[in-house]
């Protein structure tokens, strides 16, 4: 995972942050974290260089499903991460690995090596 450049959308500060410290344990480069859709937004228009995309499914009451699609047109993974499993996401994105709160680093290390190959 040395080096992999990850994307994260997550709107619980703690969670964010529990997140970013087991992705630095895992040798990733967090190159940014949202915590709203507007901001993932912004961003993904500064020109961020993404590997992939750890996104929550719900931010502050919206979904991530628009940042979401400019991953996928980007050619960027996606993992998703919810307290819902595989439920909260809608069927159209069942392609892509899913989270379910809480996680391990060894399900991170998992979604992000399947997503990658």
């Amino acid at each position: 995972m040395t080096g992999v450049r990850v994307f994260v959308v997550e709107d619980e500060s703690l969670v964010a942050m529990q997140l970013e410290d087991m992705l630095d344990d895992l040798g990733c480069n967090v190159v940014a974290t949202a915590m709203r859709v507007s901001g993932a937004h912004r961003l993904i228009d500064s020109g961020l260089e993404i590997d992939v995309a750890i996104l929550d499914v719900n931010i502050g009451g919206e979904t991530v499903y628009p940042v979401a699609e400019r991953m996928r047109e980007a050619g960027i993974p996606i993992v998703f991460a919810t307290g819902y499993g595989r439920g909260g996401v809608e069927e159209r994105w069942h392609d892509c690995p899913i989270l379910q709160k809480p996680y391990t680093i060894q399900q991170i290390e998992t979604s992000i090596g399947t997503v990658l190959r």
